[in-house]
């Protein structure tokens, strides 16, 4: 196996498993490729393999996950070519990082089916894009379920906000410029002139006493809750609000199980759209070819329905909110730019239509 670990997990095994030097023969149906991190780390990866698993044992398929041990296309490449060999048909890729490594293996593997979140394939200096049959590139709003955190924030009565994203990489600019929208749209309705947002990027998606550190600065300054839309850097600001008695709000998946901080989290459906996007394969309907943004009109994201921790903002509120934005009444601008790299950076501060919120950079 080289480099990689071959991790599999799947309640539908006949009780054989692979041994160290591959004795025994078993394939595996559908398999996910991990993005560097593992299928527990609440957050993208496992949104992502708890879609695949539950369409698996359901139909009682086999599956399992690969995950590289280094984080370069070669390795990405290599980590896809051992789950083929593994007799998969169909493989999920998590994240924007596969983008230059499915680029090649829809070439390489024409007959096995890749589902890729947040990404669509290219080549890895962005000079040449192209998605082929095989492929499902799947993107999500994630302006909308920023959105929607930042609202219901300041419905709850939170004046001083945080925005800390991994890295200026798009789908965090989204969150963020969302995020500050939700806030302005909530401010306006109650007439508010005083909420603030403090942003910044930390440079990674890993927890580190850094974050903690940084986070904890901010919640003495007077910062009542940060969105922490950075992956695993997201237990720092989560331990930091603990220490402050302040509060957080978690990404991608439900992650109120993570610290009792976590009022809300800003949700993509990841494992709903893995399950449907193996539920089309299965049906003879691959959505193959194409890229599609999943959005609140199609529930692809949202808030956790479980409103216990908030004070004021109730269940009702957010309905209220979300047939605001399916039905656009309100005119709500939660578009940004999605061909554009950390430069979206530049269009957060220069173009979003604040008149309430005051925003300021940390850098």
């Amino acid at each position: 196996m080289k480099k990689f670990l071959l991790i599999l997990l799947t309640a539908v095994l006949l009780g054989v498993g692979l041994t160290a030097c591959g004795t025994t023969k078993k394939t595996y149906e559908l398999a996910l490729i991990t993005d560097i991190g593992t299928i527990d780390d609440k957050s993208f990866n496992q949104g992502a393999w708890e879609g695949l698993k539950k369409y698996a044992d359901e139909k009682k398929i086999t599956y399992a996950y690969y995950k590289p041990t280094e984080k370069t296309d070669d390795a990405y490449v290599a980590a896809i070519d051992l789950a083929v060999t593994g007799g998969a048909k169909v493989i999920v890729t998590p994240g924007y990082l596969f983008e230059p490594a499915v680029y090649v293996a829809q070439d390489k593997y024409p007959n096995v089916k890749f589902i890729l979140l947040d990404g669509t394939p290219h080549t890895p200096d962005y000079k040449t894009f192209r998605i082929e049959k095989n492929v499902y590139s799947i993107f999500y709003a994630e302006e909308q379920s920023g959105f929607l955190a930042g609202y219901a924030a300041v419905k709850d009565g939170y004046t001083s906000l945080g925005f800390m994203g991994g890295m200026a990489v798009p789908a965090v600019v989204r969150f963020g410029y969302g995020y500050v929208q939700g806030a302005e749209y909530a401010a306006k309705e109650l007439g508010l002139t005083n909420v603030t947002v403090k942003y910044a990027y930390l440079g990674d998606f890993a927890p580190s006493a850094e974050h903690k550190a940084a986070a904890d600065v901010w919640f003495k300054s007077g910062v009542q809750v940060i969105f922490a839309a950075a992956g695993g850097a997201g237990a720092s600001v989560f331990a930091a609000a603990a220490d402050n008695s302040a509060k957080a709000i978690g990404v991608d998946v439900n992650q109120s199980a993570e610290n009792a901080v976590v009022i809300t989290s800003a949700m993509k459906q990841l494992g709903t759209s893995v399950y449907n996007g193996l539920k089309a394969y299965y049906d003879g309907k691959f959505l193959g070819g194409q890229s599609v943004t999943l959005d609140i009109t199609v529930d692809g994201v949202g808030l956790p329905q479980d409103f216990s921790r908030f004070k004021k903002f109730t269940q009702a509120d957010y309905t209220a909110i979300v047939t605001k934005l399916v039905a656009d009444t309100a005119k709500i601008r939660t578009s940004i730019k999605r061909d554009t790299d950390a430069n979206n950076k530049a269009v957060l501060l220069t173009e979003l239509p604040l008149t309430v919120v005051k925003v300021t950079e940390v850098k």
